[in-house]
């Protein structure tokens, strides 16, 4: 019997066109696959089952009347709990957010998502106000990897990984101010990319000023694709929006051959763990075998980690600072402890860091004049057990046991070109950590060459495929 919870986007549309089955019937296969994963992994904050059968008999008599909207037309489709849904509370995975709402307003890349036929059935799980790299919340608790769910999925996207992967709908819709999409989809063993910025208008503004981005997770690489030509485009509500670009649309079909590669195991930050280095050594390698030209080179990043930490620590406290003294006392300590950190910056400070930003943009710009792709490990060390924590010496969530543990996703939100992560390997039986967790490979290009990013991810995905983890358990 055929999983309509596990399709893909375009086979869903497929079966819709030929009659092979409905938008009611995948609806209720992804609804009954997610509350199964519920117990187990908890992806989900919460639903909405009325709008959701609405939106998807809707779809039934669009393509029943040959007036289907397009690639998303009846696909369940979820929303990260951080972007606004008409009808749904988007709580940010914190205490202090009042659910009372109104929710009557539609972020613009759920707007587009609904003009496009997508059907929105769930809002999933993230850590509170996207400001803490660990698997869990205050609100929603622990959200657990689908590869083994005595792990997480990191942050901060981590709901959207464990839905994907566990198969319950195709394709999730988040956001990434330093890896919230990257890092969930290396821990979580699922595919999510970042695009340019502007590309995808957003609102309200991130909490992390322009260093947040929303864009595509999903199971497969093309279904990534045509979700974010349905989301790309501008909104008035954000000043930032870009015009419509052509490139976004579709991912190119012909892959990898001829491009010029660069791969960086370190980024002139720090070696990933031998298991890691491995597996995207490897991946570089199929690159290689793909047709690419690829070399190992590094872009000169110094002076990012400085830069960085006060453009983020300096936008996340702003929104801080403005909660009550006895709401900020509800938040969760990775997220709260932004505030005093605030304090030890000037405005100096933060005018250096812009300029420093802008340096490491015309660095980077520079480096695509003579790369197409750059390469990198997703994340440095393979995925966490649930419940870890920081040593007291630990000031940056990217630091554990004074270890850099994160350093490879910031980079291209300070430089705001497109980033993606695809699984490029599986931990095996001697593994650190358990056998059968996910590895990550970035996949970066220069700005607005999102299609590029696609295309390369396509044609490794091709290439070296991975089937999703078996969930016994909650089989449909």
């Amino acid at each position: 019997m055929t999983d309509l919870a596990a399709l893909s986007a375009a086979r869903m549309t497929a079966g819709y066109a030929a009659g092979d089955f409905t938008p009611l019937d995948v609806l209720e296969a992804v609804e009954t696959r997610a509350h199964a994963l519920q117990p187990r992994l908890n992806p989900f904050c919460r639903f909405d089952p009325e709008g959701a059968r609405a939106a998807a008999g809707a779809a039934l008599d669009r393509w029943r009347s040959g007036t289907a909207r397009g690639p998303l037309d009846g696909v369940p489709v979820s929303v990260k709990d951080m972007i606004l849904t008409a009808g749904m509370a988007t709580l940010k995975g914190s205490r202090t957010v009042d659910p009372a709402g109104p929710w009557s307003e539609d972020a613009p890349s759920v707007a587009r998502l609904r003009a496009a036929g997508a059907v929105i059935f769930g809002k999933t799980t993230t850590t509170e106000f996207g400001g803490s790299p660990f698997s869990t919340s205050p609100l929603t608790g622990p959200t657990n990897n689908a590869w083994n769910p005595h792990y997480g999925c990191a942050g901060s996207s981590m709901g959207a990984a464990a839905q994907l992967a566990g198969g319950a709908g195709p394709l999730a819709l988040a956001n990434d101010a330093a890896g919230s999409i990257r890092m969930p989809a290396s821990f979580g063993g699922c595919f999510g990319i970042k695009p340019t910025y502007g590309i995808v208008a957003t609102y309200p503004p991130s909490a992390a000023g322009n260093l947040g981005h929303v864009g595509p997770m999903s199971w497969t690489v093309a279904d990534a694709a045509a979700m974010l030509a349905a989301i790309a485009g501008p909104d008035p509500r954000d000043p930032d929006a870009l015009p419509l670009q052509p490139a976004t649309q579709t991912a190119p079909a012909d892959g990898v051959r001829g491009l010029r590669v660069a791969y960086s195991r370190s980024l002139g930050i720090r070696d990933p763990e031998p298991e890691v280095a491995r597996a995207v050594d490897a991946a570089a390698g199929v690159f290689a075998d793909l047709g690419a030209h690829v070399e190992e080179a590094t872009p000169d990043l110094s002076g990012l980690f400085e830069a960085y930490d006060v453009l983020r620590i300096c936008n996340r406290a702003a929104g801080i600072l403005a909660l009550p003294a006895a709401e900020r006392a509800k938040l969760d300590p990775v997220v709260a402890r932004v505030a005093e950190m605030a304090a030890a910056y000037g405005v100096a400070d933060y005018v250096q860091a812009l300029a420093e930003r802008q340096r490491l943009k015309r660095v980077m710009l520079d480096f695509h004049t003579r790369y197409d792709l750059l390469l990198t490990p997703t994340m440095a060390v393979l995925p966490h057990r649930q419940g870890i924590q920081q040593a007291p010496g630990d000031r940056h969530w990217y630091e554990m046991n004074d270890e850099v543990w994160a350093p490879y996703t910031f980079a291209f939100n300070m430089t705001q070109q497109p980033a993606a992560s695809i699984t490029c390997g599986l931990t095996g039986a001697g593994s650190r950590e358990a056998p059968g967790l996910p590895i990550g490979l970035q996949i970066v290009a220069a700005p607005f060459r999102d299609a590029q990013v696609l295309a390369a991810a396509a044609a490794f995905e091709a290439a070296h495929p991975v089937a999703r983890p078996v969930l016994a358990e909650v089989a449909v």
